[in-house]
């Protein structure tokens, strides 16, 4: 495991421009500096874990850490969820749902598929950000284990 924070790529599944946008912004304005990834449906994000050019060496001692959206065109955010926990690769890869879905039986498929970390994303713009903020602040000290990367899959770097 690594415990240096610059060595996490954060990887966003988020396909709301808007909600993307705030989540970013919340992320650098609580002085997180990573490497930031976005997608903008599921398929996206699961073509780049697939990728055949994750053993590179620039991601020699890397983690990964991915906010991952319910409701996405495609590919949603559940079934990423049930590839990821029975890829051997990605299987330890730390997840945190970050959606507008409440429902209780939502939130329970989500922890039974192995998320790590369930957010609600407050329709109230201040409870919202400071729940970015706070899980922007935690990213700085949760350490995440190293998994092979790949490049080049549809995301957009920031």
């Amino acid at each position: 495991m690594t415990t240096e924070h610059t060595n996490i790529t954060i990887l966003i599944a988020e396909d709301d421009e808007g909600h993307a946008e705030l989540i970013l912004e919340q992320l650098r304005g609580a002085g997180v500096s990573n490497e930031i990834i976005r997608f903008r449906d599921g398929q996206k994000l699961w073509d780049y874990l697939m990728a055949a050019g994750r053993q590179t060496s620039r991601y020699d001692s890397h983690g990964f850490l991915l906010l991952l959206d319910i409701v996405m065109p495609g590919m949603d955010g559940l079934e990423v969820l049930r590839r990821i926990q029975t890829d051997k690769q990605w299987h330890n890869l730390p997840i945190i749902m970050l959606t507008t879905t409440n429902d209780p039986r939502e939130i329970e498929s989500c922890y039974t598929l192995g998320c790590n970390c369930y957010i609600t994303k407050p329709m109230e713009y201040e409870r919202f950000t400071g729940t970015l903020k706070k899980l922007g602040l935690s990213l700085m000290v949760v350490p995440t284990p190293k998994i092979p990367p790949q490049d080049g899959q549809g995301g957009q770097r920031t």
